[in-house]
């Protein structure tokens, strides 16, 4: 993994800065025009090689990425990211947790699933209209800067079982320090789970505190959330998150907000 030399944080006021990966011209522009008629940074590539050396010379906000490209698929492109590959920017978050979009022609609950399990935060299937993918591209972008503080979650570090969640930070520290990184979905669902501690969510309530920050989601897809979630607390998951067969998931540690 390398890192540029320098690259100047944004300020906070500015448009998110999106990369859309897909091979499609036609697509590609649809795509970019509505993106940069509602305000944003728009850059475009047509292939996987195109994106890193994109990534090298600046930072992105949020990808929107199609599944099918020539050479590498994106899907093993969402992967290499979420595995830490690619540039890091000084003064930006790693780029393994920056919001991803996977765009289809195959809207079946399957890819879908495969989406999310590869570590996309969203998935949206071709055709769809303009209004719909701006909905979700503001949708993820508003979970990549955190929901507003409620009475629960003021304080902005929980810890629990020796892990701490930075919530301003959004970043996960396992009990010997090194930082685990998460996608913004895993995030938001670990932060469901830390607002209920000790008592059974059942799987229709976690649907509903999941989904203003999950988007469109259904009972399988909180089933994949949750086992990427566990893969990511390791050792400690069974400890930690527990299927209540019938009934759906408890985190059983005790946690604290400081």
């Amino acid at each position: 993994m390398t890192t540029a030399p320098t690259a100047p944080s944004p300020a906070p006021d500015l448009p998110a800065r999106i990369l859309i990966v897909e091979d499609d011209p036609g697509m590609r522009t649809l795509i970019q025009r509505a993106l940069q008629g509602d305000g944003f940074r728009v850059r475009s590539v047509a292939s996987g090689d195109e994106m890193w050396d994109a990534l090298a010379v600046g930072p992105v906000d949020l990808f929107v990425m199609d599944v099918m490209l020539p050479k590498t698929s994106g899907v093993e492109l969402c992967r290499a990211i979420r595995n830490g590959q690619g540039t890091n920017h000084p003064g930006e978050a790693p780029l393994a947790q920056t919001p991803i979009i996977m765009v289809s022609a195959r809207g079946e609950e399957r890819d879908r699933v495969l989406g999310l399990e590869i570590g996309a935060d969203d998935y949206v299937a071709k055709p769809f209209g303009q209004r719909e993918l701006l909905a979700r591209v503001r949708a993820v972008l508003r979970r990549g800067q955190g929901a507003a503080p409620t009475e629960v979650s003021r304080k902005e570090t929980i810890l629990f079982a020796g892990w701490k969640l930075d919530l301003r930070r959004r970043e996960l520290t396992d009990p010997s320090g090194a930082v685990v990184d998460i996608s913004g979905a895993e995030h938001d669902l670990l932060t469901s789970f830390l607002d209920n501690p000790q008592r059974v969510i059942a799987r229709d309530r976690l649907l509903e505190l999941s989904r203003t920050r999950l988007g469109d989601v259904s009972d399988r897809s909180i089933d994949v959330l949750v086992s990427r979630l566990r893969r990511k607390l390791g050792a400690d998951a069974d400890a930690l998150i527990r299927t209540v067969r019938g009934l759906g998931y408890i985190f059983v540690a005790e946690v604290e907000r400081v």
